[in-house]
């Protein structure tokens, strides 16, 4: 547990679902139903996980502490699983860890739900979701030409995995886009970078025997949500979707023998 002297960490991700032709995720109907040339209409089920971690590995990896996972998530508004989270980690021991993890992808709403819900955490991005921008931002300055594209970007990862992000961000300054939108882009990720460079310390947060990496809430959103939630020609309203995702959630997290003795034993 964490209050024996490990770590506490909790992790958010969201995914997306479609609802049901001709109605709303509520359950309401919504006017015509599609025409098949229109794209569907999706909503976003966010999902978060609590573990706890202690050890590393020969290489000095760090381990998740063995069946330390539970989930928790909904189709809901972010401030609604900041409380959801927040609840879940309490409950884990959070207050009692000695050294508190929050790990996203960059979001701005896991950002904001973090600062909130638990002030003072490490707050670390998902490296390969940090990533990411790089690979964006280098189809859009060289989008016929691959060979400056990988380079350009393998230069920029090497940069961002040392935690060199002022570095970074002075080549994103040097740019010339050629045009208006690979401009504008530039200025973004100037900005995401910018702002996001105190939680991508990674070389820092690995001698500190930290997870830089989210692919515990990846596997979750693809395992708990996915694979039961987005199979092909699924449709789902919201109660029928928060339903199955929290009977999900309670199974992957282990009690959920539990949860059914407990409601077993209230009906007699």
């Amino acid at each position: 547990m964490a209050g024996l002297g490990g770590q506490a960490q909790a992790c958010s991700r969201s995914a997306r679902i479609a609802p049901p032709p001709g109605l709303t995720a509520f359950g309401r109907p919504r006017g015509p139903r599609r025409e098949r040339s229109e794209q569907a209409r999706t909503r976003e089920a966010k999902l978060g996980c609590v573990f706890t971690q202690a050890t590393v590995d020969a290489r000095g990896r760090p381990v998740r502490e063995e069946a330390s996972t539970t989930y928790t998530g909904a189709i809901e508004a972010a401030e609604a699983l900041g409380r959801r989270i927040c609840r879940e980690a309490y409950r884990r021991g959070w207050n009692r860890a000695k050294q508190k993890v929050v790990i996203g992808d960059g979001a701005p709403w896991i950002r904001n739900l973090t600062e909130e819900q638990f002030p003072g955490a490490i707050q670390i991005v998902d490296l390969y979701h940090a990533r990411q921008p790089l690979w964006e931002l280098s189809g859009k300055l060289w989008p016929a030409d691959e060979r400056q594209r990988r380079r350009w970007t393998k230069q920029g990862q090497k940069k961002l995995d040392a935690g060199r992000i002022e570095a970074l961000v002075r080549d994103l300054r040097s740019l010339a886009p050629a045009t208006p939108q690979a401009a504008e882009l530039v200025r973004h990720q100037v900005d995401y970078f910018t702002t996001t460079a105190p939680r991508m310390r990674y070389p820092a947060f690995r001698r500190q025997r930290l997870f830089v990496g989210s692919a515990v809430i990846e596997a979750g959103c693809k395992t708990l949500i996915g694979s039961r939630l987005k199979r092909s020609g699924m449709f789902w309203t919201l109660r029928a979707a928060n339903v199955i995702t929290a009977l999900r959630c309670n199974r992957l997290s282990g009690p959920f023998e539990d949860y059914c003795e407990n409601r077993h034993a209230r009906a007699a």
